[in-house]
């Protein structure tokens, strides 16, 4: 039996439905916005409708844009033969915070698991072929978290690159085996850039 009127239960479902969110977490930020005012609660559902409307993947690198390509790829500045390959939009963000990469990305929205029946023709990896086979690209950097997904990742890609005659390496692991790039700090994501190595 539940103690709450429907659309309340509705609203904590939807909360507890994203990812790291329990259900006390969900009760807690369903309640915080039922007690919003009604122009914030407004505001904070159109934020959500915006952004789903207006989001998309940039037809380059695949990264996140609002924009007909996304700002690194618009970049001129930026050395495009050199391609960070990264699992997810948030690692160009942590890359981007140690201001010491200036080539450009591919992310590839996830990585392959085999468990999770998540394999190559689900991932951005076909359109990463077709940027190196343009002739371009003198480097493409496997930067695939260090956990057994992200290193078959890197392999698999790295087959499919090399008959390209492009040098692939890998980041150093300066980042702890098992951890996400996502909380790595700005002086180990540059000490593993500095320190790739060719696979």
């Amino acid at each position: 039996m539940s103690f709450f009127p429907p659309s309340l239960e509705n609203l904590i479902d939807k909360f507890a439905a994203l990812p790291g969110i329990g259900k006390k977490s969900a009760q807690r930020l369903a309640f915080y916005v039922l007690s919003l005012p009604e122009s914030e609660a407004q505001s904070f559902a159109a934020a959500i409708l915006e952004a789903k409307s207006s989001v998309h993947c940039c037809p380059v690198c695949q990264n996140l844009t609002d924009g007909e390509i996304c700002s690194v790829c618009e970049d001129s500045r930026r050395d495009k033969g050199i391609i960070c390959v990264v699992a997810e939009p948030r690692d160009v963000l942590s890359f981007e915070r140690s201001r010491e990469y200036k080539g450009v990305y591919h992310v590839l929205h996830g990585v392959m698991s085999p468990m999770n029946h998540i394999g190559p023709d689900d991932l951005k990896i076909s359109e990463l072929i077709s940027r190196v086979a343009g002739g371009e690209v003198l480097e493409v950097i496997m930067a695939t978290n260090p956990d057994t997904e992200g290193d078959t990742t890197a392999m698999y890609i790295s087959r499919l690159i090399k008959p390209f005659n492009v040098k692939v390496s890998r980041l150093a692991y300066g980042i702890p085996v098992g951890s996400n790039l996502e909380y790595a700090d700005e002086a180990t994501l540059t000490r593993a850039l500095e320190g790739r190595r060719e696979m």
